[in-house]
């Protein structure tokens, strides 16, 4: 994956933290202890924060994308929206589903990284930036850009996370993908004979495999993590992209709490080591001078409060209100898409309330 945008921006703004996902923004933070020692005596013995900000918040986008041999290796499996506060040291992330309909890209949001990388080197990051400031209104100062195999490494480098499962839950279509190709002992005439009737789990069970996670509080190494967040197909309610949208806001959490509990955000040394296990796997426009800012500032808001929401439709049976709806399928070439309730590229309900969650210190009501 490309190691960074060659995007020029025209100041420095306020560093950032993606809530609990901190560990994974500080990968890109150092590249070795020698080569960055200016950065490591800032650390040190500087410890005002100089970068500066246009506005009150800075907005980070988070992706995660599949990467290497993955079905799909550039479509978004995560994006994510997070604003942080450092006046208030507040963090409010918002979960934006897969499947919301951009009638700019004429398909969904999770193709956007995957349009601009196919423009030219960097585009996704230019691309995705600009769907999703439209969609906020609100500038993105930052893109972090991380892939599976990236997320996997940092989870076991930190021994693993313990996060609390609200619902147990059963999965019987998580994708093997090392077998994403296998016919499972057909000929290849019998397994297009067989497609036009049948499931892809039923003509080809060898692609799938069954996961189960148990209620309660779970210790997960960075493989049960990636198939905890990634679960798209489990049976009753954890079987919806917003289930799993608040499954990746539970991994953030965990994240942040571990991280900081090892120490590895004050040690830079921790922090070059974890850089050099997942450089490969990161792509982002961070520049190398304002690196030490962005450790100084995850260090002064390691207590800070996470805000989180799901983009998401009306609960009927829990009488909860949404900002999406599923249109019919007719009007969208038969594609099961989401779109805002007032209209496909309607945003103003979703930015009206995002900007109360950012803002207001009261409770603020879906209308």
């Amino acid at each position: 994956m490309p190691e960074k945008s060659n995007r020029r921006a025209p100041h420095k703004k306020i560093a950032f933290i993606i809530g609990g996902f901190v560990l994974l923004l500080l990968g890109i933070l150092l590249f070795d202890i020698v080569k960055y020692s200016p950065v490591i005596f800032q650390l040190l013995f500087n410890k005002e924060i100089e970068l500066k900000k246009a506005n009150t918040h800075m907005n980070v986008l988070l992706m995660g994308v599949g990467g290497g041999q993955h079905e799909g290796p550039q479509l978004t499996d995560t994006v994510m929206f997070a604003s942080i506060d450092e006046g208030k040291n507040i963090v409010s992330m918002v979960s934006i589903p897969r499947d919301l309909y951009i009638p700019e890209l004429k398909g969904k949001i999770n193709t956007a990284y995957a349009i601009g990388e196919g423009k030219h080197d960097g585009g996704g990051i230019t691309l995705s930036r600009a769907v999703v400031s439209k969609i906020m209104n609100k500038p993105i100062d930052y893109v972090v850009v991380v892939d599976f195999n990236g997320f996997v490494k940092a989870v076991d480098e930190v021994g693993g996370l313990d996060v609390t499962v609200d619902r147990a839950f059963d999965d019987y279509e998580y994708p093997i993908e090392e077998n994403r190709e296998e016919l499972c002992g057909h000929t290849l005439e019998e397994a297009t004979q067989l497609i036009a009737t049948q499931t892809p789990t039923e003509v080809f069970p060898c692609r799938y495999q069954h996961v189960h996670f148990d209620k309660g509080l779970q210790h997960m190494d960075g493989k049960q993590a990636l198939v905890f967040v990634r679960s798209r197909y489990a049976k009753g309610s954890e079987g919806t992209d917003f289930a799993r949208s608040r499954r990746q806001q539970k991994i953030i959490q965990a994240f942040k709490d571990k991280v900081f509990s090892l120490g590895i955000i004050l040690n830079p040394l921790k922090i070059t080591a974890l850089y050099s296990l997942l450089s490969n796997s990161i792509h982002t426009d961070v520049k190398q001078e304002e690196f030490d800012d962005f450790i100084k500032l995850a260090q002064k808001m390691k207590n800070g409060k996470i805000q989180s929401i799901v983009l998401e439709t009306e609960d009927t049976e829990t009488n909860k209100k949404g900002l999406l709806i599923n249109p019919p399928l007719e009007e969208f070439n038969g594609t099961w898409v989401l779109i805002p309730k007032a209209g496909s590229g309607s945003y103003l309900q979703i930015q009206k309330y995002v900007s109360c969650i950012q803002n207001s210190t009261s409770p603020c009501a879906i209308q």
